[in-house]
């Protein structure tokens, strides 16, 4: 299934500057971050969130807590040091996070994780994302499924059938995440049950 390939200007964080006015002194961080705010929160009926993978980002839970954004851990119960480091965890956001420009100018091309676009509130959503946190291979093991890395989803999701897509999605509206290259984002939307994956240039 092919890409469809756009550009993306605008902004959300700070001055609102498009990428085609870009000056000298802007931080291209920033910019690049206006871009991708203006992509993820388009819709004023959905809210944003990011599924974050502690085992590519350090010290990730202790970040979370410095921060006002809502957040928790996909996985349950008390954990042990280690497992909570390395746990998904769900953070919901808005458009003037102050995650938003650490994410990107820290962990873009690093596949610290997804955004997901979704009118569900934020525990509805993580019960969704805990019903597949482990899968059975062919063999009837248990494998963890790591759905939350860039580099599963964007490959996994355009070979789901409309069963497999029904589960994944639920409510969710879009997946967006990283591109094979630092300068490009992948949507994922669904609509009756079809996904048309799109690359936009930042």
């Amino acid at each position: 299934m092919s890409a469809n390939r756009h550009s993306v200007a605008g902004g959300a964080i700070g001055d609102s500057v498009h990428l085609t006015e870009r000056a000298s002194d802007v931080d291209p961080v920033i910019v690049r971050c206006n871009a991708l705010s203006a992509l993820l929160f388009r819709e004023p009926d959905q809210t944003v969130y990011a599924l974050l993978d502690g085992a590519s980002i350090p010290a990730l839970p202790n970040r979370l807590a410095e921060s006002p954004e809502q957040s928790g851990c996909l996985y349950r119960g008390e954990l042990g040091l280690d497992l909570k480091m390395t746990a998904p965890y769900l953070v919901k956001l808005h458009a003037g996070s102050e995650l938003l420009p650490w994410l990107w100018g820290e962990g873009w091309g690093k596949n610290w994780g997804i955004f997901v676009v979704t009118p569900l509130g934020f525990e509805e959503l993580r019960r969704h994302f805990r019903g597949f946190l482990r899968v059975r291979d062919h063999s009837g093991r248990i494998l963890y499924f790591r759905y939350y890395d860039p580099r599963v989803l964007r490959v996994y999701l355009p070979t789901c059938n409309a069963g497999e897509i029904k589960t994944v999605f639920g409510a969710i509206s879009r997946f967006v995440c990283e591109g094979e290259s630092a300068d490009e984002v992948m949507e994922l939307p669904v609509h009756r049950l079809r996904i048309t994956p799109r690359t936009v240039l930042l």
